[in-house]
């Protein structure tokens, strides 16, 4: 009996802000596979803010997802099938598997697939705190905020995957960790659960000298690192807080998403403060990433690292859970449990 696989496949590009209309589900037939080919079969499907850049046809950092096809995305699953040495079935593996319940992946292409251990590491993890978000996490904090103990660490949209790990692990190089997020629900978890020293509901705070006041009382030796998230109102209140020579590392400015302009209201105190201000993909530096898992999965394997997870039960809730990120509705990481 043939096996048949669900997938969602980008219809159409979003005018303004995306909907459910520009994805289309489809079911296909799983193909027979040729040698040196493994079959997958997905267990968590990854939702990450730059999807919604990559939905647009426009000049980004990475080609734009092609229409009628496959939306791309991280996955994490085990082996149904294999015809490659390398892979036995019931290996548990993450890759870019996109939005469907099977993938079939080229055993011998570089890069495509990985095995991982799930002693004491739950596979869900290898998406989030130990996968491409805690490296993100960890490259800009350690590289480019470069935290030195007793200097204060600034991250936005604290409470997800990417801030989370931010601020712990900027707690464990001995800084002062202050995060920005959206509720008190999620701020209350910021600090009672994840040891952060201050939290700012932003939702509480939504004018120019209110969010100034926050910051001013959470981070009252000014702010030597922030890792950016958001931008918008939140990045220049962190900009009039920033001490001369800090370090901003800018991973997303989720504010944008829909691809309104995003100015910044007062660009001169880069210079006034002597800032440090650099943009970064972490999948442009592979070399780091052994380095980065190492600590990451050391730090979940004990204990050390804590993350929440939001999780969608089923492939057809994919676009909606998606469309929940990009507003803040989600808490921690977001996931699809596809199997």
């Amino acid at each position: 009996m043939t096996t048949m696989n669900k997938q969602w496949l980008l219809a159409s590009r979003p005018q303004a802000e995306a909907t459910v209309d520009n994805f289309r589900l489809v079911r296909t037939p799983v193909p027979a596979l040729a040698d040196g080919q493994v079959l997958v079969r997905q267990h968590f499907l990854s939702l990450d803010p730059y999807m919604r850049m990559r939905m647009n046809d426009a000049k980004s950092y990475a080609q734009p997802q092609p229409l009628d096809q496959v939306m791309l995305g991280g996955t994490a699953g085990e082996v149904v099938e294999s015809r490659h040495p390398k892979y036995a079935v019931g290996d548990a593996v993450v890759g870019m598997g996109g939005w469907q319940q099977y993938t079939v992946v080229d055993g011998n292409a570089v890069g495509l697939m990985r095995k991982v251990d799930t002693t004491h590491i739950p596979l869900s993890a290898y998406l989030g705190a130990v996968g491409m978000p805690g490296v993100t996490a960890w490259y800009g904090l350690v590289k480019l905020c470069m935290p030195q103990a007793g200097e204060t660490i600034v991250v936005s949209a604290a409470s997800g995957a990417v801030g989370s790990a931010v601020g712990q692990l900027a707690k464990a190089r001995g800084c002062r960790a202050v995060g920005i997020a959206g509720g008190a629900d999620k701020c209350r978890y910021v600090v009672e659960e994840l040891g952060f020293d201050a939290c700012i509901d932003h939702k509480a705070h939504r004018d120019p000298k209110s969010l100034d006041a926050a910051l001013a009382e959470a981070a009252p030796n000014g702010i030597d690192g922030n890792f950016e998230n958001v931008g918008g109102m939140i990045l220049d209140a962190v900009l009039r807080r920033m001490n001369a020579f800090g370090r901003m590392a800018l991973c997303g400015m989720i504010s944008g998403y829909d691809g309104a302009p995003i100015p910044l209201s007062d660009p001169s105190l880069i210079l006034k403060s002597r800032l440090r201000l650099e943009g970064f993909i972490v999948s442009e530096h592979m070399e780091l990433w052994p380095e980065a898992l190492k600590e990451l999965g050391t730090m979940v394997a004990t204990g050390k690292l804590k993350y929440r997870e939001s999780i969608a039960p089923c492939i057809e809730d994919a676009p909606q859970a998606f469309l929940g990120l990009l507003k803040g509705r989600n808490f921690g990481k977001q996931l699809v449990k596809l199997s």
